[in-house]
């Protein structure tokens, strides 16, 4: 199979600014061409032997495999979580001048 050339990345935040911060500072930096967020996610999940449950907020961050590793590290230094969901999807087909965007947004910062 060969690589994406367009990836979704998950990335849920707590709901306050953190989010907005984030998104702003991926798009910014060109590490991401869009970045949605969707409030009112409920999470339950296991955290240090407990069942936690948080409202929290979607961000669905679209980019490429080559900016993958600097998106996930920026969202690691600006994450108030000690270790924040950052779950890359690839992208199998979508409409040919969105996916363009895509790459295009994000190729000038890494040189690609």
């Amino acid at each position: 199979m060969t690589e994406p050339q367009c990836i979704v990345v998950l990335c849920t935040c707590p709901e306050g600014d953190a989010a907005g911060d984030i998104a702003r500072a991926l798009v910014e930096e060109g590490l991401a061409a869009c970045v949605n967020r969707l409030p009112g996610v409920v999470s339950n999940f296991r955290w240090e032997g407990r069942v936690e449950e948080e409202r929290e907020i979607l961000l669905l961050i679209k980019s490429t495999p080559a900016r993958l590793d600097d998106l996930s590290a920026r969202i690691k230094a600006l994450h108030p979580y000690e270790l924040p969901e950052v779950v890359a999807v690839p992208v199998t087909g979508g409409l040919a001048g969105y996916l363009d965007w895509v790459r295009s947004s994000v190729a000038g910062a890494s040189g690609s």
